[in-house]
């Protein structure tokens, strides 16, 4: 009968989280351990690579559902709204994300495991304009070229995550997240709406 585990995963990723923010990417599995209090053996029992650790600290594990709610909503519901609910769980989700992996790339060191990553920005466009051509295609808006269009709400989105998430202004206060995704969409839909 194997042992109860005494440190939860959760535990671990904090200490892991507080090396990284210390040392980025170059910190080691051994301070890692150190940290959390357990053996580098246990370490790897829980986690397979300093790079499984790693995503799992930053959130990359965490899969964009934003992406999964929006193409669940091919042909139901209002388009316009659809793509609402999706812009702010999308800005949402990286609120969360953005913190964590700009400390750790305040330390300066390249992380080979980002390298290798798809461009999420890339996935996350194709990902609204798949919607857009399925809503085209169902008459549900205007025929568009779903590219451009996607570009330009995504577009939309990564600029307020930058201005507000990346280089916050201290003397202005932040911009609702409700208010930018009201607005875009103020803008956008004249040229979707059937």
């Amino acid at each position: 009968m194997a042992r109860p585990r005494i440190i939860s995963d959760e535990q671990i990723t904090a200490a892991a989280r507080e090396v990284f923010l210390e040392h980025g990417f170059s910190a080691t599995t051994a301070e890692i351990a150190r940290r959390a209090g357990i053996s580098e053996g246990t370490l790897f029992k829980r986690f397979p690579s300093k790079e499984d650790i790693f995503e799992e600290v930053v959130g990359l594990r965490e899969a964009p559902r934003w992406r999964e709610h929006l193409n669940a909503q091919v042909g139901c519901g209002d388009v316009r709204r659809n793509l609402e609910r999706a812009a702010l769980e999308l800005l949402e989700a990286a609120a969360r994300f953005l913190p964590n992996l700009m400390l750790m790339f305040s330390r300066g060191q390249a992380n080979p495991l980002l390298m290798k990553l798809e461009n999420p920005l890339r996935e996350d466009t194709q990902a609204v304009a798949a919607y857009l051509r399925a809503e085209v295609a169902l008459g549900r808006i205007r025929p568009v070229d779903a590219d451009v269009t996607a570009l330009l709400w995504m577009g939309a989105m990564t600029q307020y995550l930058h201005l507000e998430h990346m280089m916050p202004d201290p003397t202005h206060p932040p911009m609702d997240s409700g208010r930018l995704v009201r607005g875009v969409m103020d803008v956008l839909w004249p040229g979707l709406e059937p």
